[in-house]
């Protein structure tokens, strides 16, 4: 007894935006294309880092607080807030050397 194949819309040739792509597969699955996929090999040189650094509760409260007034996600507000007081300190050594 031989299963039959599941009905499938054809893959478009091409997409006219991301967003048509992403359209498409949100309502497909490519457990259904299966057949049609092939391996690919490429290499991901990822260049961006995170690193964890403690804050006491009382000032990642604080930091939370202010990035919210300012309508900023925590990490932006954190990296702009760094990067502000790098050049801060950057400008004060220039001044004193």
């Amino acid at each position: 007894m031989s299963k039959s194949k599941k009905q499938r819309d054809p893959i478009p040739e091409s997409f006219a935006s991301i967003e048509e792509a992403a359209e498409f597969w949100d309502s497909h699955s490519t457990a259904d294309y299966d057949d049609l996929m092939r391996d690919v090999h490429f290499e991901v040189d990822i260049q961006r880092r995170t690193f964890l650094v403690p804050i006491e509760g009382g000032v990642a409260k604080e930091i939370v607080a202010i990035a919210n007034q300012q309508e900023l996600g925590l990490e932006t507000f954190v990296n702009l807030w760094l990067r502000e007081k790098l050049t801060e300190v950057a400008g004060n050594q220039l001044r004193e050397g």
